[in-house]
Parts: C-alpha cells; structure tokens; sequence
C-alpha cells in the first residue's frame, strides 16, 4: 500500500516539473519569437501609413478592466501597476486554483508580455468549473494587459491569449446516452 502512495506522489511532482518546464519552454520560444523579426530585417515595428496608434484604456484609479471567457465562465479582471499580487474572488491565487496547472495558466500572459511581477490582478469569477474559470481569467489579464499597454498586444496575440476559446460542451443528441455515446449492441 505505501509503494503505491510514494509511487503516486512521484507522479504529481514529476507532472508539476514538467509543467514547469513547459512554460519555462514557452517562455524561451516567446522570446525568440521577439528576436527573429529583428533579425530578419522585417519593419513590422514600424506604423503602417494612415494607421491610428491606439491609446491606453485607464481609468481615474491607474486600471485597466478586461473581461475573459472560456466554457461557461465569465471572468471580470481589473488591472493595475503592483507587486504581482492576484486576488481572484476574494481569495489569493494559490488558495483558490489549488492544481499546480490553472496557475500556470493564471500567470501564462505575464510570462509572454515579459512583465511578471508588475502588476495587481483582481477578478470576480463565475460559471463553470475551475479549469475554465481560469481560462476565462487568463483571457481578461491578457485583454486587459492590452489595454493598459497596447503595444503588448503583438505578442500575446502570437501567443495565442487575445482570442477566446470558441470551444465549448457539445449538446446532448436524442436517443444517444451523451453527446456522442450509443446505446450498447450486441450482435448475437
């Protein structure tokens, strides 16, 4: 009985170093992915003719809001220069997401925006289950990352992290168990 305790909690550690060293690896492909139009030679920094800068979206108090969704969950994400502190429905990010890979999710816009750290996070949250919800807050840091600086949105929209998840339960089908599971048959 206990090799099979020790043997799962070498599996969780293990699954957390991996993870941590895939968004290590994120990391390091983001910042390559900086360094390659300059070496190229590529002039997308420069404005294209007629192109209107966009101006930073900031209220009275130095934030910029945001809202994300993913699945069934909606977050709402305020957004401000800070510690790094996230609060996320009263609670601090470790308390609330308590797996290892929502708060790599969580922190994955900080990470490709260079900018861990930087800034304080609140967001209100409901729908849906944990993994969602942190996708969904996910997208609001990363939309409101773009709006409170928006020359960020070039990398993050690379990266993948402006654009909603459009993914979502399939329905339930008439006569189907689930959405796709038949009844069982049996030929003889």
């Amino acid at each position: 009985m206990t090799k099979k305790t020790d043997t799962k909690k070498e599996t969780t550690k293990t699954k957390k170093e991996e993870a941590v060293k895939d968004l290590s690896a994120l990391g390091s492909v983001v910042a390559e992915k900086k360094a390659a139009p300059a070496e190229k030679g590529e002039d997308k920094g420069k404005a294209q003719p007629g192109a209107v800068k966009k101006e930073p979206k900031v209220d009275k108090l130095g934030r910029s809001y945001a809202t994300g969704r993913r699945k069934d969950a909606v977050a709402r994400v305020w957004l401000k220069p800070g510690s790094g502190k996230v609060i996320v429905n009263g609670k601090d990010q470790s308390d609330y997401f308590s797996r290892q890979t929502h708060l790599l999710i969580l922190n994955q816009p900080f990470l490709i925006a260079d900018r861990v750290g930087r800034f304080d996070v609140y967001a209100t949250v409901a729908g849906g289950g944990l993994s969602g919800q942190a996708g969904a807050v996910r997208h609001g840091i990363a939309r409101a990352l773009e709006n409170f600086d928006p020359a960020l949105r070039p990398p993050l929209k690379n990266a993948g992290m402006i654009t909603r998840d459009p993914r979502i339960v399939e329905r339930k089908k008439v006569g189907k168990h689930k959405a796709r599971r038949t009844k069982q048959w049996a030929k003889r």
